[in-house]
């Protein structure tokens, strides 16, 4: 039969009407048309019931637990108010609020992708990643800049971010100028004074923090050991050694800045400040079992003091103090040690390597020098007891 040149609908009326007829039987009919006897009888049932011959929907009439359309409606208004959340946080999320009959994660991400409300970035985001984190809060703070931007006043802004490595708590979310010392330690002492201090204190090797490989200290590395709290360095070209830093920053920016016009400093603060509330105590953290933040880290006992109480060395110890250039002398030569070290006092202990030396400054051990090479085997600070790092 010529199926193609009538309506699919037509050739089935075709077909009912000669059944009825009785010029042919019903199976010689079904075999023209090429249809089962049951198929036959749907079309013949139908057409007696003055039904349409058209298919039907193979959806059910009603949907078992499908979503309501004001249920739906919500998540969608919610996920555009955190559009860089995913589906299981959003879940958790306003299951914190107190919302009842929420669907579950699966039926909200579903529900995400019928209103198109799931980028590519976004999804990348949401890839499973292997995490190491420190046992207990305050064990180690990472610290970063994420990328500085232009505000809308022409003033590029540098967002300064100090996590807490266990808790993912964050203890500094802060619009600053430019990435210098003088402007990054009160910021730093501010969050001393209210949280106290962490054991060591990660992070990459730029301005502040650090300074090109064998050329010395920062100021920023001689002001922590004064506190005797140790500097930790990311490896250069390495970022995933601040990995919680590295996604806090991205998380920042999808969560924030990609949706957000910052006007000036002020206005960056005020935001950042909201951010971080959110960050904190309302976002949950798959690290975390889906807690926030806030329901895991507490505060330090080991409180900050502006006031540096003089250090006292063993007797076995020889005292040099670092000139205002960064050199000191010793047996005769001088050997740079770092302007960051000037005016101060270090000490001097023979190693138990021969020929060499050890410098100490407080508890730290701050380099080996090779006196019959007059040259350092290392220049890194290293806590004398606990550093957590390989002991030299």
């Amino acid at each position: 039969m010529p199926w193609k040149e009538k309506s699919v609908e037509k050739m089935r009326e075709e077909f009912v009407r000669q059944v009825l007829s009785k010029q042919k039987s019903k199976s010689e009919l079904c075999r023209e048309y090429d249809i089962s006897r049951p198929t036959g009888d749907k079309w013949i049932q139908r057409y007696l019931n003055n039904e349409e011959l058209s298919d039907r929907s193979k959806a059910p009439f009603k949907t078992a637990n499908k979503t309501p359309e004001a249920t739906e409606q919500f998540i969608v208004e919610y996920r555009k108010k955190y559009p860089a959340i995913g589906a299981v946080k959003i879940h958790r999320m306003l299951k914190d609020e107190g919302h009842t009959n929420i669907p579950c994660p699966s039926t909200i991400n579903e529900i995400f992708k019928r209103n198109g409300l799931i980028t590519k970035e976004s999804s990348l985001a949401a890839t499973p990643v292997k995490r190491f984190q420190k046992e207990h809060p305050n064990e180690m703070w990472q610290a970063d800049f994420k990328g500085d931007f232009l505000m809308q006043d022409n003033q590029r802004c540098f967002p300064l971010n100090i996590l807490d490595d266990c808790t993912r708590f964050n203890l500094c979310c802060e619009p600053l100028l430019n990435v210098r010392f003088e402007t990054v330690k009160p910021v730093i002492e501010r969050i001393f004074y209210e949280y106290g201090m962490p054991f060591s204190f990660l992070c990459d090797n730029g301005n502040p923090w650090g300074v090109a490989q064998g050329t010395g200290f920062s100021l920023f590395e001689v002001w922590l050991m004064d506190l005797g709290i140790l500097t930790l360095h990311g490896r250069i070209l390495h970022p995933q050694t601040q990995g919680k830093e590295e996604s806090f920053n991205g998380s920042m920016k999808r969560e924030l800045l990609k949706h957000t016009s910052i006007a000036d400093v002020n206005d960056a603060r005020e935001k950042f400040i909201e951010y971080r509330e959110f960050f904190n105590n309302k976002r949950p953290h798959h690290a975390l079992h889906l807690d926030t933040p806030a329901k895991h880290y507490t505060k330090s006992n080991k409180e900050y003091d502006s006031k540096i109480e003089q250090w006292e060395y063993p007797q076995e110890y020889i005292i040099h103090k670092v000139k205002s250039t960064g050199y000191f002398s010793y047996k005769g030569h001088s050997y740079f040690l770092s302007e960051s070290f000037a005016d101060k006092e270090i000490a001097v202990k023979e190693s138990s390597k021969n020929g060499c030396v050890n410098l100490y400054y407080r508890q730290f051990i701050i380099g080996r020098l090779n006196v019959d090479k007059r040259a350092y085997e290392f220049k890194r600070a290293y806590l004398i007891n606990g550093d957590p790092r390989y002991s030299r």
